[in-house]
């Protein structure tokens, strides 16, 4: 647990580590907590919920699904320790957003430039689908980091999840217009302004998508450098 301190999002993320609103989240990440597999079982999990990292004065926040069972719950960091971190980190570190090109551990070295990385949901669901229920619950703590980064200008969406969460998240900002019209489809490269934010999405970094070459490392990087370029406009 880390130490308390006068910065809102030290006292913010104090407050998301200590959060028990999904019964079946907590048990989950707490069982996977406990019976560890076998290749890190020597290592203490953290097992318990995840604040966002990354720069206060970002002005792009990247937004992802939940924790890995055996990554971020395990590491105590979001997208740390797993092949979905590998892939992301990397390319943050290609275009400029971060000092190193991996991640592996919380206190690793690695710093973010501009950019905030958070999630929908912030403890590990089992088969990594959290339901609608728990992404509502988790969303109050995404809206009031977002209320704290007050330079945020871009969220890039990792995967439709993200991106519908993102939705609802923007709903709640102001002002802004009535929507007409349906809702904006996902996609990889999709945009839309929405609750003053502008909204990229990007297909989730998950082995999934990065091993069949679904997401390659110039599309994600593409995405990336085109958050950058909304940010500074």
């Amino acid at each position: 647990m880390r130490s308390p301190s006068g910065n809102p999002l030290d006292l913010l993320a104090l407050e998301v580590e200590a959060c028990r609103r999904c019964p079946r989240l907590v048990s989950w990440r707490e069982q996977v907590a406990r019976e560890r597999r076998a290749s890190f079982a020597q290592e203490t999990y953290w097992g318990r919920p995840l604040a966002g990292f990354g720069d206060a004065a970002a002005r792009v926040l990247l937004l992802g699904l939940a924790p890995a069972a055996h990554g971020a719950n395990r590491t105590g960091r979001m997208f740390t320790g797993d092949r979905s971190g590998d892939f992301l980190f990397a390319a943050l570190h290609r275009t400029g957003f971060a000092n190193q090109a991996s991640s592996r551990a919380r206190d690793d070295g690695l710093e973010l430039h501009d950019a905030w990385v958070t999630a929908a949901v912030r403890c590990a669901p089992p088969a990594n689908r959290p339901s609608p229920d728990e992404r509502d619950a988790c969303l109050p703590w995404a809206s009031r980091e977002l209320e704290l980064l007050g330079n945020v200008r871009v969220m890039v969406c990792l995967g439709a999840f993200a991106w519908r969460a993102a939705l609802a998240l923007t709903r709640e900002r102001g002002p802004h217009e009535p929507r007409r019209g349906p809702m904006p489809r996902f996609g990889h490269g999709a945009e839309s302004r929405e609750g003053g934010l502008v909204l990229v999405g990007c297909y989730h970094p998950s082995q999934q998508n990065t091993f069949t070459g679904r997401l390659t490392p110039a599309m994600i990087d593409g995405v990336l450098e085109r958050a950058r370029e909304l940010a500074r406009a």
